[in-house]
């Protein structure tokens, strides 16, 4: 069975977050895989195993990248192709597209990637993708029991789960719980360094930079307001409402 493990590279989840020039600083950040892309990783190679399959990592990125990558390949994945091109390092729309123009040139039977990355949060990037692909999508999966050419998921429904049955292909986005993902062993790290990774540009992927022009466009990136001191409401009951209702209206302005 081959499966595709659409991946990202992200900032270490303990870094501390610095604005500079308006911008996210990347300054001595450390970089790793998106947390809920490992479990990705690990419920393909999972499958991969049971099946005598294959696995590839896909990811957009700059040369740092490569990184990511080679742990994934150290973990069991068995090839990998990275777009590196500064024209694909867009929004979401322009990731789903560039993605999904590198997956309709291989050949699958599952997608999987993570529910969201720690950085951005949006969640958008796998759904446009299913949606670009024409294929059914199962977020934020637990469990997935492949039989044949179905799958049975299973899957947060706020704090309730959800049982899905789909046909293959199709796409799964991970979440917490899903499994525990394997540390690279020194003999996968070994062997990883010779796995093929191939680099596409934007032109070798067949798109044109006017068709992947991202939709959104960040109006300004700041850090949000230091807490302040607590404050413990005296009085009676009424008393304290009708403080708290002042407060939310005249200093926190949120009411």
């Amino acid at each position: 069975m081959n499966v595709i493990v659409c991946m990202k590279q992200t900032f270490d989840t303990e870094a501390k977050i610095a604005l500079a020039d308006g911008k996210i600083s990347e300054e001595g950040v450390q970089w790793v895989i998106n947390p809920y892309d490992e479990y990705a990783i690990e419920e393909a190679l999972k499958i991969k195993e049971a099946t005598d399959g294959n696995v590839t990592i896909v990811t957009i990125g700059p040369a740092r990248v490569e990184e990511a990558v080679r742990t994934a390949l150290a973990m069991g994945a068995d090839d990998a192709v990275i777009v590196d091109d500064p024209a694909a390092f867009g929004d979401e729309f322009t990731v789903a597209e560039v993605l999904a123009a590198v997956i309709k040139t291989h050949p699958f039977d599952l997608i999987l990637t993570g529910n969201q990355a720690v950085d951005d949060g949006s969640a958008q990037v796998a759904v446009r993708l299913a949606e670009r692909l024409d294929l059914p999508h199962v977020s934020t999966i637990t469990k997935l029991t492949i039989e044949g050419a179905t799958a049975v998921a299973e899957r947060d429904a706020e704090g309730d789960t959800e049982v899905v049955e789909v046909k293959l292909p199709a796409l799964f986005t991970a979440q917490q719980g899903l499994n525990e993902p394997r540390y690279p062993s020194l003999l996968g790290i070994r062997k990883a360094s010779k796995k093929p990774v191939k680099r596409l540009t934007l032109e070798e992927v067949g798109l044109s930079r006017d068709e992947i022009t991202k939709r959104v466009t960040v109006t300004e990136v700041f850090m949000p307001a230091q807490k302040g001191a607590g404050r413990i409401l005296t009085g009676d009951t009424s008393e304290r409402v009708r403080e708290l209702v002042r407060e939310l209206r005249q200093t926190s302005k949120v009411i």
